[in-house]
């Protein structure tokens, strides 16, 4: 029997609202329907986190802002022999894989103590390299230069009895200890009085290693006082 056509729009209205009134009991009967509930969050949809809800950050990544005339800085050391360490300060990367300035061994910035300007980034090799290379660059070091040190692989083995002392002049407590493929981050400075603060070891354990062969990766931030033009040398106040 051929349905009349008034009557099979209402059908189709019928639908229309039954179709609805069905959607509405799964997805919430808030105003708005199911569809826009879903696209605007409501009823459990996933939304992004805003700038309110995010925790928010400072520079190099830091949970707080630095006082007045402190430095921000976050060191991470290389990951076993694939992943690069890096060096940040003021919101500024100063070593990482990325920049291609960094090496199997130690990675060190000198940064002005005073201005926390950069003044010079190298790596050295401390499994296959000339220690002596190493020495020449802190033997020289002028007073009130931070010294910031993230390893990457071995950071030991070339590493002698001057080198050991010449870190813990300039703050270091386990420049002594370290050992083959033991990972370390450390900042210090030249003419820094006690130890500094700011320093990790992580030592090379088969039976604790994260990494086949190697520790786990280290990470460190913190805020280091800017030293005043003309001081004398720095005192225990972090650095």
């Amino acid at each position: 029997m051929r349905i009349p056509g008034p009557f099979r729009v209402l059908v189709v209205l019928l639908l229309v609202v039954l179709s609805w009134l069905v959607g509405s009991a799964l997805f919430g009967g808030e105003s708005g329907s199911p569809l826009i509930n879903f696209f605007t969050g409501k009823r459990g949809a996933s939304v992004e986190p805003t700038s309110e809800t995010r925790p928010r950050k400072y520079k190099c990544g830091l949970s707080a802002p630095c006082p007045p005339k402190h430095l921000a800085f976050r060191l991470v050391s290389g990951a076993a022999n694939v992943i690069g360490p890096k060096i940040c300060l003021e919101d500024k990367i100063l070593v990482s894989s990325v920049m291609n300035n960094v090496g199997r061994g130690l990675n060190i910035a000198l940064v002005n103590g005073v201005t926390g300007e950069l003044m010079e980034s190298k790596s050295f090799d401390m499994w296959a390299g000339d220690i002596t290379v190493l020495l020449k660059f802190l033997r020289v070091l002028h007073e009130g230069t931070l010294v910031l040190v993230a390893s990457w692989d071995d950071a030991a083995t070339k590493m002698d009895d001057e080198a050991r002392r010449l870190f813990e002049e300039l703050g270091s407590s386990v420049a002594k200890k370290l050992a083959f493929r033991d990972t370390w981050v450390f900042v210090g400075a030249k003419g820094i009085e006690n130890k500094t603060p700011f320093e990790q070891l992580m030592k090379n354990n088969k039976n604790t290693n994260k990494y086949e062969g190697w520790p786990e990766s280290l990470e460190m931030d913190g805020c280091i006082p800017l030293r005043p033009p003309g001081a004398r040398p720095l005192e225990q106040e972090g650095v």
